[in-house]
C-alpha cells in the first residue's frame, strides 16, 4: 500500500510537470509580466509605392510631342551651311551648340539631340528645309533661318506643322508685320527698322553725308533694309540720289555703279550678301566718279568671307550689324575659342545662343513629366510660353517678345569699320558707333 501510494504520487507529479511544460495549466499573473513589458517586435515598413498617375491626355489644340524615358529631346536648326554665305550658318550653329553645352547636354532628364537642314539663304532652300523638318513630328522647335528670304517661305510651313521657329538673324520687317506674320515664328535678331535707322543716323550725323544711294539684291531682307535706311536718311534731311538693284548671282556691277555715279552720291549703302557685296566693293573703285565715295554694307556681309571676296577695296568701308558686349559675352567668346579654335565667323552667334536658351526655358515651363520620365510637350502651350517671354536675360540684352515675335530691342547694334589689319586677317572689325553714340 505504501508502495502503491508512493508510485501514484510520483505519477501525478510527472503528469503535472508535463501539463505545465505544454502550457495546459493556469499561469500565474507574475509569469505574464515579462511579456507585458517586452518591447514589441519592429514591424517591417511596406515597400514604397509610386502614386498612381492618370494616363496623360493631350488636349493641346496643336497636339503634343511624346518622349519616352531615355529618348532625346530633338531640336533642329535650319541654317545656311553651304555656298558663299555658309559662315552665317556656321556662326549660328556654333551658338546653338554652346547653349546645349551650357545646360549639360540634357533637359528634364532627357539628352538633347540637334539635327539640321541647309536652308541655302534662298526661298527654294527655305522651302525644302522646312518641308523636311515639318515632316518629322518628333522635333520640338527650330532655330533658324539665317536669311529672311528663306524664312518668308519656311515660316508658314513650320507654323502649319504646329512647330515653333526662332530666328537668330532674320531682320526683315516683313516677318513680324501683323499682316504677314506666321504664328509659329519669333526672332532674337533685331528688326531692320532699328538697323536701317542706325545706319542712316551714323551716315548723316557722324560722317556728315548729305547725299546717299542704295543697292539691294531683290531679297526681302536687302530691299526692306535699304528702304528703311533711305526713309530715315531723308527724314534727317538727306537726299537719296538713287535706289538701284542687282540680282543674286550677278558678277558685273559696273552698269549699276555707273548709273549711281551719275547722281553724285557721297555714300552707297548696299545691305546685301557676301558674293555680290564683294563684286560691288571691288568694282566701285574702278568706276569714274566713285573713287572717293564712302561704302557701307550691313550684317549680311559681316564675315571674314566678305573681306576675302572684296580684298583691299574693303579697307575703310563700314558695316552695320549686331554689337554685343559684357562679361557674359566675354565668357561665351572664351568657350567659342576653346571649342572651335577661333573667334565667331559672323555676327549672330549670340542671338542663336539666346534663341536656344529661350526655347529650353519654354520647354521646361510647359512640359508634363510622368513618374517614369516620359515627357509630353504641348505645342500650342510652347508657342504661348515663348510669346509670353518677358525680361529674359540673354547675351544680346534683355529680351521681351511681342505678339508677332519680335524679341529684341535694337539695342545690340553698331557700326564697324574694316581696317587694313582686318583685311590682313585681324577679324573682327572694331566698332566705331553704337546706338548710345560711341
Amino acid at each position: 500500500m505504501r508502495k502503491f501510494t508512493f508510485g501514484l504520487l510520483t505519477l501525478l507529479t510527472v503528469f503535472s510537470l508535463v501539463l505545465t511544460a505544454c502550457g495546459g495549466g493556469a499561469q500565474p499573473t507574475a509569469t505574464k509580466a515579462p511579456e507585458a513589458t517586452k518591447a514589441p517586435e519592429p514591424t517591417k515598413a511596406p515597400e514604397p509605392t509610386k502614386p498612381p498617375v492618370a494616363e496623360f491626355e493631350c488636349t493641346d489644340p496643336l497636339g503634343c510631342v511624346d518622349i519616352a524615358p531615355g529618348d532625346p529631346i530633338r531640336i533642329a536648326y535650319m541654317l545656311v551651311v553651304s555656298g558663299p554665305n555658309a559662315s552665317l550658318g556656321e556662326d549660328s550653329r556654333n551658338g546653338i551648340e554652346i547653349a546645349i553645352d551650357d545646360v549639360g547636354g540634357e533637359l528634364l532628364g532627357h539628352p538633347i539631340e540637334l539635327v539640321g537642314e541647309d536652308s541655302l539663304c534662298s526661298p527654294e532652300g527655305g522651302q525644302a528645309a522646312a518641308q523636311k523638318i515639318a515632316a518629322d513630328e518628333s522635333i520640338i522647335g527650330v532655330i533658324g533661318t539665317n536669311c529672311s528670304s528663306a524664312a518668308k517661305v519656311a515660316a508658314p510651313v513650320i507654323s502649319d506643322a504646329g512647330m515653333v521657329m526662332i530666328s537668330p538673324s532674320n531682320t526683315a520687317p516683313y516677318l513680324t508685320d501683323p499682316e504677314t506674320h506666321s504664328p509659329g515664328y519669333l526672332r532674337t535678331a533685331h528688326n531692320d527698322l532699328f538697323q536701317g535707322a542706325l545706319a542712316a543716323e551714323f551716315a548723316y550725323n557722324e560722317l556728315g553725308v548729305r547725299k546717299a544711294a542704295t543697292i539691294h539684291d531683290g531679297s526681302v531682307y536687302a530691299e526692306q533694309l535699304a528702304n528703311v535706311f533711305a526713309k530715315r536718311f531723308q527724314e534727317l534731311g538727306g537726299e537719296i540720289t538713287a535706289q538701284e538693284a542687282v540680282n543674286v548671282g550677278d558678277t558685273d556691277m559696273r552698269p549699276v555703279l555707273t548709273r549711281i555715279a551719275a547722281t553724285g552720291p557721297e555714300l552707297i549703302y548696299y545691305p546685301i550678301f557676301v558674293a555680290e557685296g564683294g563684286f560691288i566693293t571691288r568694282q566701285a573703285k574702278e568706276v569714274s566718279g566713285l573713287e572717293d565715295v564712302i561704302l557701307m554694307g550691313a550684317d549680311g556681309m559681316f564675315t571674314p568671307d566678305f573681306v576675302e571676296a572684296a580684298g583691299d577695296a574693303a579697307v575703310g568701308m563700314y558695316l552695320s550689324g549686331p554689337y554685343v558686349a559684357g562679361a557674359a559675352y566675354d565668357e561665351f567668346l572664351k568657350k567659342h575659342e576653346a571649342k572651335y579654335g577661333g573667334p565667331p565667323p559672323s555676327a549672330f552667334h549670340a542671338h542663336a545662343y539666346d534663341a536656344t536658351m529661350m526655347l529650353f526655358e519654354a520647354i521646361k515651363k510647359v512640359a508634363v513629366q510622368e513618374a517614369d520620365g516620359t515627357l509630353h510637350i504641348p505645342r500650342q502651350a510652347l508657342r504661348d510660353a515663348l510669346y509670353a517671354t518677358k525680361g529674359f536675360k540673354g547675351l544680346t540684352g534683355t529680351l521681351s517678345c511681342t505678339e508677332t515675335g519680335d524679341c529684341a530691342t535694337g539695342e545690340a547694334l553698331g557700326v564697324f569699320q574694316i581696317t587694313e589689319e582686318v583685311v590682313a586677317g585681324g577679324w573682327p572689325p572694331p566698332v566705331v558707333y553704337t546706338k548710345g553714340g560711341k
